[in-house]
């Protein structure tokens, strides 16, 4: 004997609909509840993580952001060092003008001496470490720039060091390069000549002047004669002054023109609290239920 059995057509069952049962009113808990929202002071969306920004924002920017913040440090510590080795110059000339009345003792030559070379290299070696960490600053914020305005970069990466590496080539370009990064970053007319702001005609004028003194205190140091090592020292002291504000200037306009690149930083956004609330209607208040709900 077949029996037959009739289903829906296709085999899906029809889905029954749930009761909807009646509002018993907000829970209630036997004990303290354990769950409850982060502690999280009011902040602005692009503050709190996994939240979406309505900023379109190159990936590339939070990484200038971390090597400026590096390269500006480097520049402050190079400063430092420029202006030890700089006083240690000044003490060296003191000392030279208090040889002509009598000798010296040979552990405050010595110390003057460790003083000044001491500085002298530490600043030299941070200078460069300084000078490399900058340069990588400048090609990620002259891509970054370009990425914001939707363009190609004014000339190839390749061409600026170039211009960067060359001596004398370098205190010309130097300034040509940023000005082209000030350019780009302001968002100016890409067919418009570049024209340096004050701060970067500053820091130009600052750069040369450093490299003229440098080279100038290296073809001193050929000569000899007491008089010519007296005038070195004061040159290589005026030239340790020239590279502190080279240094203070670099910092200041790295950080500058990576702030025009990223007007807020979502590490360094304060966060906000409700601390009154004045003019607000009062708020509805239900009735104070005595009956726990049973949900």
């Amino acid at each position: 004997m077949t029996r037959w059995v009739a289903t829906v057509p296709g085999g899906v069952r029809r889905r029954q609909r749930r009761r909807r049962l009646p509002y018993l009113g907000p829970p209630a808990y036997g004990s303290t509840p354990r769950w409850g929202f982060p502690a999280l002071a009011w902040r602005w969306p692009t503050t709190v993580p996994g939240t979406s920004s309505e900023v379109d924002r190159p990936v590339t920017v939070d990484r200038v952001r971390l090597v400026a913040g590096n390269a500006s440090a480097m520049m402050w510590a190079v400063a430092a060092l420029a202006l030890l080795a700089a006083g240690g110059e000044v003490w060296r000339y003191v000392l030279m003008v208090r040889s002509l009345d009598g000798a010296l003792s040979s552990r405050l030559v010595a110390t003057s001496d460790a003083v000044v070379t001491t500085a002298a290299v530490l600043a030299l070696a941070f200078a460069v470490l300084a000078v490399v960490v900058v340069v990588w600053w400048l090609l990620l914020a002259r891509r970054v720039a370009a990425d914001i305005v939707h363009r190609t970069p004014a000339r190839p990466d390749w061409q600026v060091l170039v211009y960067l590496a060359v001596p004398g080539v370098n205190l010309v370009m130097a300034g040509v390069v940023l000005a082209e990064l000030e350019h780009q970053v302001l968002r100016r007319p890409a067919g418009g000549r570049p024209r340096p702001s004050r701060a970067t005609v500053v820091w130009w004028a600052a750069w040369v002047l450093s490299g003229l003194l440098f080279g100038a205190t290296v073809v001193w140091r050929f000569r000899g004669g007491a008089q010519a090592q007296a005038d070195g020292i004061v040159l290589t002291a005026v030239t340790d002054l020239a590279a502190v504000a080279v240094a203070v200037l670099t910092a200041l306009a790295v950080r500058r023109l990576t702030a025009l690149l990223s007007p807020m930083d979502p590490d360094r956004v304060r966060h906000l609290r409700v601390v009154s609330v004045s003019g607000a209607p009062e708020p509805a208040l239900r009735a104070t239920r005595t009956v726990p709900s049973r949900r």
